[in-house]
């Protein structure tokens, strides 16, 4: 392989001392100069005319390929001209492959970065497509490429009526990272869009995004079996073991999976709901094909299976409606008027800020209990997921604060222990 690698590398360095070069080399100028223009013009009518949604992801994606495809294509008309006047335009097909790499990189690492994070993984699998672009270059310049296709097709062995070789390994491989790239990308790029719709609710957005990218990744994986050859009739067996095999050992998975689209299509539970759900107590930050993110006061994320809200009780503060009824109970002496301190009660009920005026607040005498008379004062509020801790705590202080300035007691608890005189029997026989 050395060997033909240092005769490839003796043949361009002839064609480079060859008169025929010195022709090619304006027209390839000219290519590099017109496809530099053409980018310029239209990267500039695309920041002028805008766009929002598939319109501006369609048009940043051409404007990144644009240059390398472009200089491409000039450099094919460029060696058609040259083919029809019979003149040598060999180092202009050089040209030509190692122009459609530079702009195949550009589209894959594109594509890589809309439809995944950024994280290590992809800083590692971005310089891989371009060794692996570059590597098939490389290989098809120095004529290897066709014979290393050929070795990689005769490793191969039969299954049924279908024949599966490294070659074809190796083709349904890439044809499914792709595939599943574009999948992603596009089920994402659905979703941002169903985000932005104002007249459909969140519990369809989300039910519409899962379907999505189901059914994408699904199509891209029976569209890369087709792509490289395989029968799908012959996977038939195969599926109904694999079948079998995901009911028995990924039974719960399989029930998550279906109770979250059961969720959605019943819009029990939404984005932004105020649930409680055992002793979790949060509000629905995201629904997941296979969990439903809950958040706490704390910042604190709680993943629960979506089987879970499914066969057990949940209380959904906002199902309907957000407003919630907040109970504040104090004790107030036998000795004050609770008539008084009813009012002063009310009166504190618009210290805190979270209290609705609609409804009214209300006040009441619950029961005449052992230590004191017992009052209730009911507020509602409507941003049940911050809690209502902060709205009592407002409000206890106030009325505390009340209170104090009017000579009302809070009792403490007290008990009235009654002792009968008598005499105690001897004890003595």
């Amino acid at each position: 392989m050395t060997e033909k690698l240092l005769v490839w590398w003796q043949h361009v360095v002839t064609q480079l001392q060859q008169a025929e070069l010195w022709y090619q080399l304006p027209a390839i100028a000219c290519c590099i100069v017109l496809a530099a223009v053409i980018n310029r013009l239209v990267g500039k009518f695309l920041i002028d005319s805008g766009g929002e949604g598939l319109r501006h992801v369609a048009m940043r994606s051409s404007h990144r390929i644009l240059l390398p495809f472009s200089l491409a294509a000039l450099l094919a008309i460029s060696s058609e001209l040259f083919s029809l006047y019979e003149l040598k335009h060999n180092f202009i097909q050089l040209l030509i492959p190692i122009a459609l790499a530079l702009g195949m990189i550009r589209l894959l690492v594109y594509i890589l970065r809309k439809g995944f994070s950024s994280g290590p993984l992809m800083k590692s699998v971005e310089p891989a497509v371009a060794v692996i672009i570059w590597l098939v270059v490389v290989l098809h310049l120095a004529g290897w490429l066709t014979p290393v296709l050929n070795v990689m097709d005769s490793l191969a062995f039969t299954l049924g009526e279908s024949r599966f070789s490294l070659l074809n390994a190796v083709k349904l491989t890439l044809v499914i990272i792709l595939a599943f790239t574009l999948a992603l990308w596009l089920a994402e790029l659905l979703n941002q869009q169903m985000k932005k719709a104002q007249h459909i609710s969140p519990s369809m957005q989300v039910g519409f995004s899962k379907f999505s990218k189901f059914l994408l990744i699904t199509i891209a994986f029976l569209i890369a079996l087709n792509a490289v050859g395989i029968n799908l009739s012959s996977l038939a067996v195969f599926g109904g073991a694999l079948g079998v095999g995901l009911g028995f050992g990924l039974q719960r998975i399989a029930s998550n999976f279906i109770s979250g689209f059961i969720l959605v299509l019943d819009r029990s539970i939404k984005p932004g709901d105020v649930i409680s759900v055992g002793q979790n107590f949060g509000w629905v930050h995201e629904l997941k094909a296979r969990y439903v993110v809950v958040r706490n006061r704390e910042g604190v994320d709680t993943l629960i299976p979506n089987e879970n809200l499914i066969t057990s009780e949940v209380i959904n503060w906002s199902y309907e409606d957000r407003n919630v009824r907040v109970k504040i109970v104090v004790q107030v002496s036998y000795e004050d008027n609770p008539e008084e301190a009813m009012a002063l009660m009310l009166l504190c009920a618009t210290k805190s800020k979270r209290v609705l005026n609609t409804p009214e607040p209300t006040v009441m005498l619950k029961s005449f209990a052992d230590s004191g008379i017992e009052l209730e004062l009911r507020v509602w509020i409507a941003d049940p997921e911050y809690g209502a801790d902060t709205v009592k705590s407002d409000i206890n202080v106030a009325i505390w604060r009340a209170f104090q300035q009017a000579g009302i007691t809070i009792p403490y608890p007290q008990r009235d222990l009654h002792i009968k005189s008598g005499q105690l029997p001897s004890s003595e026989p």
